[in-house]
């Protein structure tokens, strides 16, 4: 057994050594979730509630853009592996290019999600929702709506720098902005240093502001750095259709792939919120909790995204596999760690955020069935970003949606009403939902491998 794990530790070192940064960037980003719901929970348990809902449908939109902005960094990726397999001048033109073409995909994938975002508003109040809850939730909806578009560029200088296999900058940016997101909150949530006392709407104003400061900081640190200055110069000749086809060929199948996984939890959302205002609270702390075990398994997939595909560009199959499983085990290692600690201090954890009784005995019980589903998650979102990095986006689209949406949605629909368990019956429908997906996307990637060993 040791043996096994040995030859293995010079790929736990490679990959932890990008893995760690978006690790922390990725939690840090959580966390500013994890403090609006404290906060806010604090403030009112109606306002609580109407951030809930209003990130469910916000969260949907924006997690696509973002899954279709993570087609740069494999494509970067496999370049800057290929010139360290065969150095030549080339490298800079090509990732220039990306960069150059992938900035005009960004700002016309955020004038389509702007448009979807916006189309939304007139008609919250037909979700069937307490009607206070949609009366604090708009003015927050509409502040996290504006702030999508520098949410957007920031993702896309993330994804850039991430293929060129930087990942401290992103981290940096991201723990200063959300730093100051938690200063606005305590100042414009609870009314300090002589403004009213805003609620749910100062939350939002504060991840407008911040969330306006972190690609300005990106291009900052980009302009002072000698190596990655002139790709900020923007050259006609660079422009190119076929590129922004490229992007999108890639992009958008892994946005697909990410809104079927966040439509899941957004229908969830609005289902638990037909049980009680309650019970939607008590799923939003529970989802808070695992959202942020989630960003650290996210982070060793976007590292091993990475990874593979730098292995791919120098042509090292061996090192794609090596890389990749490296990448399980850790995830199950970190995992299990989130797991028992989520168990074990169930009754205690809810009591952060809210001191509604009845909202903390329901959400005790769903951060038990959030420990239990750990595994899945991790596993699906390590065995997704493997096949990122292979630039195999298509099929794992479709298994997303058979299992997220197919089995996930009618398995927790199932328990939660006829079974009667609840929102319970929702979490025991993400966690079907997650293990198949898991088991599908590992197969899939094994047999990928074996096609590129055997051709």
């Amino acid at each position: 057994m040791f043996s096994f794990f040995k030859k293995y530790l010079p790929y736990y070192k490679r990959n932890l050594r990008v893995a760690l940064p978006v690790m922390l960037t990725q939690l840090g980003a959580s966390l500013v979730g994890f403090f609006d719901s404290i906060m806010v929970g604090h403030y009112a348990t109606v306002d609580l509630a109407a951030v809930s809902f209003a990130n469910a449908i916000f969260f949907t939109v924006m997690v696509f853009a973002m899954g279709a902005l993570m087609g740069i960094t494999p494509l970067v990726g496999i370049q800057v592996g290929a010139h360290k397999s065969s150095p030549s001048n080339g490298k800079l033109e090509g990732v220039a290019s990306l960069f150059q073409n992938g900035m005009l995909f960004t700002v016309l994938l955020s004038a389509l999600m702007l448009i979807l975002l916006g189309v939304c508003v007139p008609f919250l109040d037909r979700f069937g929702q307490d009607p206070e809850v949609i009366r604090v939730a708009r003015p927050y909806y509409i502040l996290i709506v504006i702030s999508l578009v520098p949410f957007l560029f920031f993702s896309f200088f993330k994804q850039f720098l991430e293929g060129l296999g930087n990942t401290m900058v992103a981290m940096v940016i991201t723990l200063l902005m959300n730093g100051l997101n938690i200063l606005l909150n305590w100042v414009f949530i609870y009314g300090n240093w002589g403004f009213e006392p805003m609620g749910a709407t100062g939350a939002g104003i504060g991840s407008l502001i911040s969330r306006i400061g972190m690609p300005l900081c990106f291009w900052i640190v980009m302009a002072c750095r000698k190596d990655w200055k002139p790709y900020l110069r923007m050259v006609w000749q660079r422009f190119s259709w076929q590129r922004i086809r490229e992007l999108a060929k890639i992009g958008f199948p892994i946005g697909g792939q990410t809104l079927l996984e966040t439509f899941l939890f957004t229908a969830s959302f609005v289902i638990i919120g037909w049980i009680s205002k309650e019970a939607l609270a008590a799923h939003q702390i529970a989802n808070q909790i695992a959202d942020m075990t989630f960003m650290l398994a996210l982070g060793i997939g976007s590292a091993t995204t990475i990874r593979v595909s730098h292995q791919l560009g120098e042509g090292n199959i061996h090192g794609v596999r090596m890389a990749s499983n490296a990448s399980v085990h850790l995830v199950l290692l970190m995992n299990t760690i989130g797991a028992t600690l989520m168990i074990s201090l169930r009754n205690y954890i809810p009591m952060l955020f809210t001191e509604d009784k009845e909202v903390i005995a329901i959400a005790s019980q769903l951060i038990v069935l959030a420990g239990l589903f750990q595994y899945a998650d991790g596993l699906q979102a390590v065995g997704a970003a493997m096949l990122r990095g292979i630039t195999d986006v298509k099929v794992p689209m479709v298994i997303a949606f058979v299992s997220y949406i197919l089995i996930g949605l009618s398995v927790g629909l199932l328990c939660a009403f006829p079974l009667k368990l609840g929102a319970a019956g929702i979490w025991i429908g993400f966690i079907f939902a997650l293990a198949i997906a898991a088991i599908c996307f590992h197969i899939r990637f094994n047999r990928k491998l074996k096609a590129f060993t055997n051709g």
